[in-house]
Order: structure tokens, then C-alpha cells, then sequence
């Protein structure tokens, strides 16, 4: 019997925290003698976030598309919120992407859109949210990431570091749990990419995003799982150092030739000994 069976019983411990959002279980793809993914298997629970780290041309990305159902697996299974994404349809995967909020590398923000309706896109186009209920849930999101002065603004009138942070409010504005990022903050300054990772920060500690964060930036990756965003009781949020318990909660994994070569916590992955990941940390 699979696991996320979707039934009655299923459904409730789906909900309940720490439960699997995300099983990837032997997954395996090959594009004709070329092997991109080997028998990778990892699982996202509820509110944690894995980050997956390796070289260019390693399935980090490819890992992604699988999970929204954008490219078929050759092999092995992949379950999003307990639905068989693997086996799905095009018309049977909306509802699971419907739960999946996507941030690209470069944003991918409409040119000819101001801020706003970017973020609303989805809301007004897809989902035909009232418009003023629609404006509202964007004027919420840009000011949860602090840029609900440009909510008029064109994305050229904006920088870098604000284009990805306003795709990340798109990506929210329809309150997906499961949040992807593919390489949010390549390309960015380390200051301005740090606006960014606050962002990843946020969402997973104030909104319970479970997160699947897709990057070789190191940095980034080691300051999205040793910090912590809390919320002061006047409403201001702070982004402070985590405790422990928090750490724990962000997985790393390493992918190499299309297999897992490494898999465990922020204080695991510094202290391995593996000549390759010796030299990808340094």
C-alpha cells in the first residue's frame, strides 16, 4: 500500500506538522545515453526545508521540473502532498501545482506588468479572484517582503534583489504551501542576495512553507538553515540566529554523476571528510 494512499486517515497526517509534503523514491531519468538522475530518494516534511546543492549539470534543477510534473521520470515514484504526481495527467497535476509556488532565477517577471499585476497575475487571470479582494492579498504579500512602495512600479524601474523578492510575493499570493526555488539568488550581490534568503526565511518560519531550495551558493544555503525569523510582539520581524532544534529541521543534500553523495544537516556537511565535498565547500 503506498504510504500517502490519499485516504480519510492519509489526508490528516498530511496536515499534521512534520508530516511528508514531498517523496522522491528511486526517481531516475536519462536523456538517451546521458543519465541525469540515479535512484535519488529524499523527503520534504512539513515546514522544513531541503536545500539541494551540487555543479552545474547535476539534476539540482531538473529535480524540480519533475516534482511540478513539467518532465517525466523514466523510473521510480514522486509524491507531492500525497498525490502520485508521477502518475497524473496534465488535467489532474493543476490542483497539485495549484499548491506549488515556483521562483525561477531570474524571476521571470512580465515586462509589460507593473509590480502589481505581477503579483495578482494568478489571482486575476486564473483563479478570477475579485478584484478587490485580489488587491488586497497583493498589497498584503509586497508588504510581508517590504516592497509595498512599488507596488505601481514597472520591473525595469526595479533592482535585481527586488525583481526576485517581488517574484517571490507572486509565487505566495495564492498561499501555496510548498515553496521551489531554483537558484533565487544567483547573480546577486551577497547583501542584496541576503534580502532574498530573508525572504525563504520568513515564509518557512511565520508562514510554514516547506521549502526546496535549488542553488551552488553556499553562503546562501548555510544562512537560510542557521537562521530564524521571529516576530516581535510590536509586529516587527527580526531575523535572528537558530537554535538547534531549527537547524535540524534543514536538510542538505549533495548531488553528484545524478546520485545523492551526501545527505544530513548543516554541522554534518561541514564536518564530512569526503574529498568531494572538501572541495565544493572550499
Amino acid at each position: 500500500m503506498d504510504p500517502l494512499n490519499a485516504s480519510p486517515s492519509a489526508e490528516a497526517l498530511l496536515d499534521a506538522p512534520g508530516a511528508p509534503v514531498v517523496v522522491l523514491d528511486d526517481v531516475q531519468l536519462a536523456f538517451d545515453e546521458k543519465v541525469v538522475l540515479r535512484r535519488v530518494s529524499f523527503t520534504l516534511l512539513r515546514g522544513h526545508t531541503t536545500i539541494i546543492l551540487g555543479a552545474s549539470g547535476s539534476g539540482k534543477s531538473t529535480i524540480l521540473k519533475i516534482l511540478t510534473g513539467l518532465l517525466p521520470s523514466d523510473g521510480g515514484a514522486v509524491w507531492v502532498n500525497g498525490a502520485r504526481v508521477d502518475q497524473l495527467s496534465e488535467q489532474e497535476l493543476m490542483p497539485v501545482r495549484g499548491d506549488l509556488g515556483m521562483i525561477f532565477q531570474e524571476g521571470a517577471l512580465f515586462d509589460s506588468l507593473t509590480v502589481r499585476e505581477n503579483v495578482g497575475y494568478k489571482l486575476y487571470e486564473e483563479l478570477h479572484v475579485p478584484i478587490d479582494e485580489a488587491d488586497r492579498r497583493v498589497e498584503e504579500v509586497l508588504g510581508f517582503i517590504g516592497l509595498a512602495e512599488h507596488i505601481d512600479k514597472m520591473p525595469s524601474e526595479l533592482s535585481g534583489g527586488q525583481r526576485r523578492r517581488v517574484a517571490i510575493a507572486r509565487a505566495m499570493a495564492f498561499r501555496p504551501k510548498i515553496m521551489l526555488y531554483d537558484e533565487a539568488t544567483t547573480g546577486l550581490d551577497p547583501i542584496t542576495a541576503t534580502t532574498v534568503d530573508d525572504e525563504i526565511i520568513k515564509l518557512r518560519d511565520l508562514e510554514s512553507v516547506s521549502s526546496i531550495v535549488v542553488t551552488h551558493q553556499l553562503r546562501d544555503a548555510f544562512y537560510v538553515a542557521e537562521r530564524m525569523a521571529v516576530r516581535d510582539p510590536d509586529g516587527r520581524v527580526r531575523i535572528v540566529p537558530a537554535d538547534p532544534e531549527k537547524v535540524r529541521q534543514t536538510a542538505f543534500i549533495m548531488l553528484k554523476d545524478g546520485l545523492i553523495c551526501f545527505e544530513g544537516d548543516a554541522d554534518a556537511l561541514r564536518a564530512s571528510t569526503d574529498p568531494y565535498l572538501r572541495t565544493f565547500l572550499s
